[in-house]
């Protein structure tokens, strides 16, 4: 039984080394993709790494920096409002997107929102959430059309108060966007914009708390983040993990080289997974059979053979 659990042990051990390595191999050979050209699709480089040709792009923590209260924007309904409207009372979630944006930041509002309907705390109530295009061609009828969609899925009355969607001139975006440390790129060619995700937390003052990066965010995490930010605590800075949208193609509906490549490396990585442990397995019931001991008819055969 002792050498049963021993090889066992070592199998597991093999196993968990065999992931490590393939892990560390695609962490390795992704760079290289990179160069290749970036033509569509979404990347996830480390934070200290970005895209070719997109070397303005990405999130630069700014925790302590005051938003301006003074820069003007629209709500959903079409009404002047400056940022300071929504300040003083509570924490605020403050995200950046484009709500014509046909890959990322639909999913940043989803994730939001599922982290959202998890927390026992209320949009309007406990806090209040400023979602903001940086696009400044977009119109509170498309910002109005937003907030009814999320408004149903979050499906709570009190965040038709507390949940503002808003558009604005190229000059309070610019600010809102440089305040934050929020950099983005417009591409001509495409109509799209390449940007990075991520949700930040505001203290009701309107200084930047926290930053939450990717498109799914922790409820407790966010839960943590909104009650420090109540009591004006700043968060740290955190590592940046940056999910970059580029140049996707609604009419192909397919990913960029890149990813194909990062789905390639994955498949390849599973099967050599399995495939060592089907391996292994297959090994340890051999030398398991061959030292379990042998029965009374195994020992008489065996003695008539001899």
């Amino acid at each position: 039984m002792e050498r049963k659990v021993a090889v066992r042990r070592q199998v597991r051990s093999s196993i968990l080394r065999l992931i490590a390595t393939a892990v560390l191999a695609a962490c390795a050979l992704t760079p290289s993709s990179w160069g290749q050209g970036m033509t569509q699709g979404i990347l996830s480089p480390p934070a200290n790494v970005r895209p070719p040709g997109l070397k303005n792009v990405g999130i630069e923590q700014r925790l302590n920096e005051q938003i301006q209260p003074s820069l003007t924007f629209r709500d959903e309904t079409g009404k002047a409002v400056q940022l300071g409207d929504y300040f003083g009372k509570k924490p605020i979630i403050l995200n950046l997107v484009y709500y014509q944006c046909p890959m990322l930041c639909g999913e940043v509002l989803s994730g939001l929102e599922s982290a959202l309907r998890v927390l026992k705390f209320d949009v309007g109530k406990e806090f209040d959430v400023l979602t903001v295009s940086f696009d400044p061609k977009e119109t509170p009828e498309m910002a109005s059309a937003k907030k009814a969609e999320y408004l149903k899925r979050y499906g709570r009355t009190s965040a038709a108060q507390g949940w503002h969607f808003l558009t604005g001139p190229a000059a309070s975006i610019d600010a809102l966007t440089k305040a934050a440390g929020f950099q983005y790129q417009y591409d001509p060619r495409s109509g799209q914009f390449a940007h990075a995700t991520a949700i930040m937390v505001l203290t009701p003052e309107g200084k930047i708390a926290q930053y939450y990066y990717g498109v799914e965010f922790a409820p407790k995490d966010l839960r943590l983040g909104l009650i420090q930010a109540s009591e004006n605590k700043i968060g740290t800075v955190v590592d940046q993990v940056l999910l970059y949208c580029y140049h996707y193609d609604p009419n192909t509906g397919k990913y960029g080289a890149i990813i194909s490549r990062i789905l390639q490396l994955a498949a390849g990585a599973t099967v050599l997974i399995l495939g060592t442990f089907l391996a292994a397995m297959f090994r340890m019931g051999s030398t398991v059979a061959r030292n379990r001991p042998l029965t009374k008819d195994q020992r008489a055969t065996t003695n008539y053979v001899r």
